[in-house]
């Protein structure tokens, strides 16, 4: 799944390639994928001008004239790409925006899990998970004091506290790997029982690794690619994730993989270890 390295990255390649470009018709090839029937979607959306690309967690905010705003998910596969005008449509392509200057805006998921929904600007966080996300993964959003009040209040594990969107937005389960192993926490360390020190590191690298990830271009582990069709670069500075079996990059200890939540998931058994009173 796209996290917010891999989303930031897609915002930044359509802003560059369609941001100013008119939409002159919509193919929805895909009716699930939308909010609205196809015919009402094309309709509200012809003559509109893309005017600007934003994102918040893992969302695309489509930014249009007349107030309007398409509210993009990219799920598990989803990807963007621009084309010329009358090239043949990708058996994966399930919308296809036409713009002005004979080109087209084309949405490709291999798994039909991405989303769309076109709402009024200012409502778009009545849409999915919007409803209740976190704070971003930033310096000025993501406090010390926000993140020991959240940890204190549960004895959840701290790889699904962190998967949860509702609590810190944008990370995803190669990020969590990353950013435990870089703070030596272990994936299944009770989250009530983390230090001040703990979670101060945790937070430096929460900031830190988002902001490398995003310099890198996000990560390619299975399909995704940016808005120009290239592969990310980050995936070549992963600490710990996919790396089962081979020597810890701090220790040499082999890399374990587990299940927690459900999740795949990968650290070294020497350099994070649970530690506290687990049922106290």
């Amino acid at each position: 799944m796209p996290e917010l390295p891999e989303v930031e990255t897609v915002r930044r390649g359509l802003t560059e390639l369609v941001v100013g470009s008119i939409i002159k018709k919509v193919e929805v090839l895909y009716p699930k994928m939308i909010n609205m029937t196809p015919e009402e979607f094309n309709i509200n959306l012809i003559g509109q001008t893309i005017e600007r690309i934003d994102r918040r967690g893992k969302y695309l905010l489509i930014r249009l004239s007349d107030d309007m705003t398409i509210v993009s998910h990219l799920r598990m596969e989803g990807k963007y790409d621009v084309e010329p005008e009358g090239q043949t449509l990708n058996k994966h392509t399930h919308v296809v925006f036409h713009l002005n200057e004979n080109r087209q805006l084309r949405y490709n998921d291999t798994r039909k899990f991405g989303r769309m929904a076109l709402v009024k600007t200012g409502e778009e966080f009545t849409v999915g998970g919007l409803k209740t996300i976190g704070p971003e993964p930033t310096e000025e959003d993501l406090t010390f004091d926000y993140m020991k009040s959240i940890f204190s209040k549960t004895k959840k594990q701290i790889k699904p506290l962190l998967l949860d969107q509702s609590k810190i937005s944008g990370l995803g389960n190669i990020y969590v790997d990353e950013v435990l192993w870089l703070s030596k926490i272990h994936p299944e360390q009770p989250a009530n029982l983390l230090s001040d020190d703990e979670i101060n590191t945790l937070r430096i690298n929460i900031i830190e690794e988002i902001q490398k990830a995003i310099e890198g271009h996000g990560t390619t582990v299975h399909s995704y690619t940016n808005a120009f069709g290239e592969a990310g670069g980050f995936q070549n500075y992963l600490n710990v994730y996919g790396r089962d079996g081979q020597p810890c990059l701090r220790c040499g200890t082999l890399i374990k993989k587990i299940k927690v939540a459900q999740r795949g998931t990968h650290f070294c058994p020497n350099c994070q270890k649970v530690h506290g009173e687990v049922n106290g």
